[in-house]
């Protein structure tokens, strides 16, 4: 197959030389040029916009709570209170925290996160694709799988604390089986949506199997594979963090547990603030690998402007 597409290549490449040596330099539009120039700083002022308009809202809602603890509509010890989350965080950053520096929490929570995505990811995208490309693999696996899915995490969280420990191995099982069925079924899905067509051409070229999954099948669902890794890095840290709630020495979770423990909802809600900078720093990550790998691919337009 790589030889017959190498062989049309080099037709192509050499046609389209020779059509464009004998059609001499291409214009310049200067127009096109302007336009392009004039769309750069615009896109850059609409997203600065939408930037500072989310900061907005922000400080617009936590305001509107500090005054309702103010003027005594909320209470504080059920609430907490946007001052002292802040006072807290100030103090995990500088004192620590009652199981140890808050680094060393966090660093333990990511660890066991990004195994647990990692594994989940790749074990999901092989079983997918498996499953998808052959039928009597679905047809046995299918029934055993949807069965596992249907069981409550917060159950096998027990199982593995149980089993596993109060060690690391406990959440990152519970993260990758929690990632893993996101991206297995985006997996599935993408492999069986792939264009018949596509599957055809390539086996008449003579591709083998192996050739058609590698070649146009993983190529095709890749978007779908991206799109469930956006979600899958949440999963996989939903897991650490129940795992160590259930039974942990060190981590964000046992310091969530501990601060509840306590009735210290300000630290509750500090550890709720960590997490979601965590899962926010990870989806851009996400989105700037999905950027990367897409470049091939046109831009999607919704409502006629590009999506970003």
């Amino acid at each position: 197959m790589n030889d017959v597409s190498s062989i049309h290549g080099a037709q192509d490449s050499t046609t389209f030389d020779a059509m464009a040596a004998q059609a001499g330099p291409t214009p310049v539009n200067p127009a096109g040029v302007a336009s392009a120039r004039r769309r750069a700083p615009r896109g850059t002022r609409r997203r600065l916009t939408l930037a500072g308009v989310r900061l907005g809202i922000v400080a617009v809602a936590l305001a509107l709570w500090q005054l309702c603890v103010h003027a005594k509509i909320v209470d504080p010890f059920f609430w907490g209170e946007p001052k002292g989350v802040w006072q807290t965080l100030i103090d995990w950053f500088t004192v620590g925290t009652s199981q140890g520096s808050l680094g060393q929490q966090v660093i333990i929570t990511l660890e066991e996160a990004v195994m647990g995505f990692v594994i989940g990811s790749i074990l999901g995208i092989v079983c997918g694709i498996a499953l998808g490309r052959v039928a009597v693999l679905s047809e046995i696996f299918g029934p055993f799988l949807k069965a596992a899915n249907s069981i409550p995490r917060i159950i096998l969280g027990s199982i593995f604390t149980v089993a596993f420990g109060f060690g690391i191995q406990s959440k990152v099982i519970l993260a990758v089986v929690l990632v893993f069925f996101g991206v297995f079924f985006n997996a599935y899905q993408g492999s069986r949506e792939v264009d018949r067509n596509l599957i055809a051409n390539a086996r008449l070229l003579g591709a083998s199997r192996w050739q058609v999954t590698r070649d146009v099948v993983l190529p095709s669902a890749f978007t779908w594979i991206l799109a469930s890794l956006h979600i899958s890095f949440g999963f996989a840290l939903i897991g650490a963090l129940v795992g160590e709630i259930l039974g942990a020495n060190q981590g964000l979770g046992l310091l969530i547990r501990s601060s509840q423990n306590n009735f210290d909802m300000n630290g509750v809600l500090a550890g709720m603030v960590l997490v979601a900078v965590i899962a926010l720093t990870a989806e851009g990550l996400i989105t700037l690998l999905e950027r990367r790998l897409l470049r091939w691919r046109p831009p999607q337009t919704h409502g006629g402007a590009a999506v970003q």
